[in-house]
């Protein structure tokens, strides 16, 4: 006979956004079961972030031993052992999996059910043997990715970004299909590691972050030889002998990459089919069909159920899962205890990073039309970035009326850094006048920030406009 459990909330997904409501509710004192296939910490643990910045970091070395000479370092030779990478790739997410494990999970009062999760009622859920009548639900399954229907492509050998990282063999040329943040970030780690590295994508690059910022992204990883190919389409997978064929077609015709490798980086939709969402009263959007039809609380059409996580709309960073929590508990445990939304950074975790949090010059032209300024510091005249030679980058602020913050992106090293600062003076509202005021640490790269502060003539605040002109009248 099924054992029947009856939580306060019951959480099927264990990635960031699950674990974040769940410890939330935790911290409530209420009853909590977590649900999931198995493997705890979810994509960003296992196959997302923190994997491809373990990667990345093994890169930057060898990039470093390959450019020392400007500062007087030379390298005879650099050897990849790409073995030895992976082993270093997953040392990190082994040093990680413990607090996300079930020991650690049941130690802060949640119980964990391992097992494939699917609604049988609108107030009932199974996942395995166990049914789980909950106050509350919320759906944090993450996302899978899509396969593209390019005809050859199921005849031959390809990573998915699920996969890629699992990889311990040295690729002599990979193709990656798909230009988002994800493949480029792969793109430029494995051209540092020594291998040619095409990109293909049928739209351009980075076209939901500022132009500006992600030129000097993009111009960086030409430079360091990563073929970008934008408004260029794969028409067709030949499988050969030695190696495979990737026909495109783009701007300049038709053409033939012969590459060892393939790597599927194109979009990804939410993991839904298996959870019986017809049985749990759940419907899909329709407009599209793989997204839930969401409240702006994240509540699903069974008042019961939330969602949260990349089934809301991925990919979603550790810092969005948490604000995604706070907006779940408060709506679903709290009964909504209204709070200020939190602007979240959104980061391209390449060398250089961008990072924009808040407006950007795009979004703020159609939102305020001509009433909003741009301030720009450039990298160069940042001291630390002139000592370590990473003065390629620039910093901008988006500022309203009466010097109000609106927004803020960086190009550059450090740019996750900054935006944090950022975001922090977003959430406290804080003005351009404020920002002026701001002390960093001399040398850092934190002064790009008071330097941005700074940037506007204290002329232009009313209150500094009166006391001069009372400062005039008494003489």
């Amino acid at each position: 006979m099924a054992d029947t459990l009856t939580p306060d909330l019951c959480v099927i997904g264990a990635g960031p956004a699950g674990l974040a409501i769940a410890e939330a509710a935790r911290s409530l004192g209420l009853s909590v079961v977590i649900v999931d296939r198995g493997r705890l910490g979810g994509k960003a643990l296992h196959a997302g972030a923190v994997p491809a910045r373990a990667l990345a970091a093994a890169a930057a070395h060898a990039h470093a031993m390959r450019n020392g000479t400007s500062f007087g370092i030379t390298a005879d030779t650099i050897k990849v052992n790409f073995r030895r990478v992976h082993d270093h790739v997953d040392a990190v997410i082994s040093a990680l999996s413990p607090a996300r494990s079930a020991p650690h999970l049941e130690a802060l009062g949640a119980q964990v059910v391992t097992g494939d999760a699917a609604f049988v009622d609108k107030r009932t859920l199974k996942a395995g043997e166990t049914l789980v009548r909950a106050h509350r639900f919320v759906l944090a399954t993450g996302s899978r990715p899509v396969i593209p229907a390019i005809p050859g492509l199921d005849a031959v050998p390809y990573f998915t970004t699920d996969t890629i990282l699992d990889n311990t063999r040295k690729l002599t040329h990979l193709v990656i299909i798909g230009g988002g943040a994800m493949g480029l970030e792969l793109a430029q780690s494995y051209a540092r590691l020594g291998t040619e590295v095409t990109v293909v994508e049928p739209a351009g690059f980075l076209s939901e972050f500022d132009p500006e910022l992600a030129a000097v992204a993009l111009k960086r990883l030409e430079e360091e030889g990563v073929h970008l190919r934008p408004h260029t389409t794969v028409t067709a997978i030949h499988a050969r002998s030695m190696g495979i064929g990737v026909a495109i077609h783009g701007a300049d015709g038709e053409a033939t990459l012969d590459v060892s490798h393939i790597l599927v980086a194109v979009e990804r939709v939410p993991d839904l089919d298996t959870l019986g969402l017809d049985k749990a009263g759940i419907r899909r959007r329709k407009d599209d069909v793989t997204r839930l039809d969401l409240t702006p609380g994240l509540r699903t059409t069974n008042p019961r159920v939330y969602a949260a996580g990349d089934i809301v709309g991925g990919p979603l960073s550790v810092g969005a899962a948490h604000e995604q929590a706070r907006i779940v508990v408060d709506n679903a445990l709290l009964a909504f205890v209204p709070r200020r939304h939190t602007d979240v950074p959104r980061v391209v975790s390449t060398d250089p990073e961008i990072a924009e949090v808040g407006y950007s010059e795009r979004t703020a032209r159609t939102k305020f039309g001509t009433s909003f300024r741009v301030l720009r510091v450039p990298y160069a005249e940042n001291d630390k970035a002139r000592a370590r030679r990473e003065t390629y980058g620039v910093a901008k602020l988006i500022v309203g009326q009466r010097g109000r913050l609106l927004g803020a992106g960086i190009a550059g090293a450090g740019a996750a850094e900054l935006a944090a600062l950022f975001s922090l003076a977003l959430a406290a509202r804080l003005d351009i006048a404020r920002l002026s005021r701001f002390a960093a640490p001399y040398p850092s790269l934190a002064e790009i920030a008071s330097r941005l502060g700074r940037a506007t003539p204290r002329g232009d605040d009313p209150l500094t406009r009166a006391l001069l002109t009372l400062n005039r009248l008494l003489g």
